[in-house]
């Protein structure tokens, strides 16, 4: 198996169970409180996260993870790292267990020059479709960068990684403005590696990082990607409202 991450260490256990076997830290998932694994469960490949030892035994950490398991949990979305269980893993401790994400990081296809056609659909269509997901359900995560973008190794499907932290009541401004700005980064980031200019791609992510952006939603930023926009849509409706209404009218006086 190639994991999709470099200079993975590979971490003796001991279970008795044969329950878990070839635990393997990979070093660039690293976040501030949290380690990340893949790992054999029944001799299937799953990943683990799990907070790093010197957090390990603080309650407030403990609870952190927890809450983020409860978020995450909950979320159901084919382009979503879906998260499975939350269990004790000897030499490990309490981990959130997903999916194995098996497959390359859009980082690494970056840096590697491994871009696409394929992968520049996938972000104007699947990271778009799982970003307003994640919107309509209110969830407050860390921004969404091309480390926590993963492309699978079969179908190039695009995945998002670690994006539930919490969810609220409402979003504010200033989280769904974030996301946006984070979806004119990645697209910026991208289309600098690319050898041909995009300038309709390349005009949406620079409006997607304007102070104040046009884009109010993710959903706005979808129309613009669709070369479409709500007032062309409330025309659309208007003029359909208006046709059906007349067909009606002709159906009632030919009676």
């Amino acid at each position: 198996m190639e994991y999709i991450g470099k200079n993975e260490q590979l971490i003796e256990i001991d279970d008795q169970t044969g329950k878990w076997s070839e635990l393997t830290l990979l070093p660039e998932w690293e976040e501030k409180y949290y380690n990340v694994y893949t790992i054999r469960k029944h001799g299937k490949w799953v990943m683990l996260k799990a907070l790093k030892k010197e957090y390990a035994d603080d309650p407030t950490y403990q609870a952190m993870l927890e809450q983020e398991f409860e978020t995450r949990y909950n979320l159901a979305h084919a382009n979503i790292v879906m998260v499975n269980d939350f269990e004790e893993v000897p030499g490990v401790g309490k981990a959130i267990i997903t999916d194995d994400a098996y497959g390359w990081t859009l980082r690494r296809l970056i840096d590697e020059k491994r871009l696409t056609p394929k992968i520049i659909h996938r972000l104007q269509t699947q990271l778009l479709d799982a970003m307003e997901y994640i919107q309509e359900n209110h969830i407050i995560h860390t921004p969404i960068t091309p480390d926590t973008i993963v492309f699978t190794e079969y179908s190039d499907n695009l995945k998002l990684i670690n994006v539930g932290y919490d969810q609220v009541g409402s979003l504010s401004e200033q989280d769904t403005a974030e996301d946006i700005r984070s979806y004119g980064r990645v697209l910026n980031e991208v289309l600098d590696k690319l050898p041909t200019s995009l300038p309709r791609l390349r005009k949406i992510a620079r409006r997607c990082l304007e102070s104040p952006s046009p884009y109010r939603s993710i959903a706005d930023v979808q129309l613009a990607v669709e070369k479409r926009n709500s007032g062309q849509i409330f025309i659309f409706l208007c003029t359909f409202i208006v046709l059906m209404a007349c067909l009606l009218l002709w159906l009632v006086l030919i009676k």
